[in-house]
């Protein structure tokens, strides 16, 4: 026993070494990055006086028109396409009449009351058009890869970053918008902010056990450099989005 109590002490012994030893290294460390900075070590955390935006950016807002033009220039910066329209039968015309121009067979929308009432059906009988989580027994993500167009509405959209946010939902699959060729996203004017800020404070409200399963940002057409830096589109999601602002 008395050997095992010298070998714990020991090892103890050691540990407080190296622990020493490490500290001191930290020191040489961090006072070289000082000495480079030209300043003494800062050894107590910096106060912060100011907490997330500043009050003059909580404050920032633009007018209506100037939140419909600036977003504009912003998505069409990325090569995106938007559409100013008044009403739900503009939406209906403006959607039904690129599904002819593209030749489109299939789209998928979400399960949503201001698409139900785009009669997008009767607008466009030669094309399946499959409403998103309506039939238990049917492969979803199936139906939103096959699609040529997908029509989603917008939970909420930023000018001054050019964003818009889709939540996630039983009957607001995120393949809806990620899987199509095309993407339609329904903007109702209501919804379009002036700051990414006012979108995000909905979030922080709800609470953690309030938030759904996906908060998607959108910001124009999928774009990707993975490669060579070499920028492609339409390889991690549609190549062609439509933001159709309305009212």
């Amino acid at each position: 026993m008395a050997d095992i109590d010298k070998s714990e002490t020991a090892h103890a012994a050691w540990l407080k070494e190296m622990e020493a030893a490490s500290r001191a290294k930290q020191e040489t460390f961090m006072n070289g990055i000082a000495a480079r900075l030209r300043h003494p070590r800062m050894k107590e955390k910096p106060a912060h006086p100011y907490r997330g935006a500043l009050d003059f950016w909580r404050e920032f807002e633009w007018t209506e028109e100037e939140r419909i033009a600036r977003f504009a220039d912003n998505w069409r910066s990325v090569g995106g396409h938007v559409a100013r329209l008044s009403n739900a039968d503009e939406v209906r015309d403006f959607i039904a009449g690129k599904a002819k121009e593209l030749g489109a067979r299939f789209v998928v929308r979400q399960n949503q009351a201001e698409l139900d009432a785009l009669g997008l059906e009767a607008a466009l009988p030669d094309a399946r058009i499959s409403v998103w989580n309506s039939d238990p027994e049917e492969h979803w993500k199936a139906r939103a890869a096959e699609a040529d167009i997908g029509v989603v509405a917008a939970d909420y959209a930023a000018a001054y970053t050019g964003s818009v946010t889709v939540l996630s939902a039983k009957d607001k699959g995120r393949s809806v918008s990620l899987l199509p060729t095309v993407l339609m996203i329904v903007i109702p004017i209501e919804r379009l902010k002036t700051r990414l800020g006012e979108v995000l404070v909905n979030f922080d409200r709800a609470g953690r056990e309030q938030l759904p399963a996906g908060i998607h940002f959108i910001s124009g057409p999928s774009r990707s450099s993975d490669i060579e830096n070499d920028l492609t589109i339409g390889v991690h999601g549609p190549g062609i989005v439509y933001a159709l602002i309305v009212g």
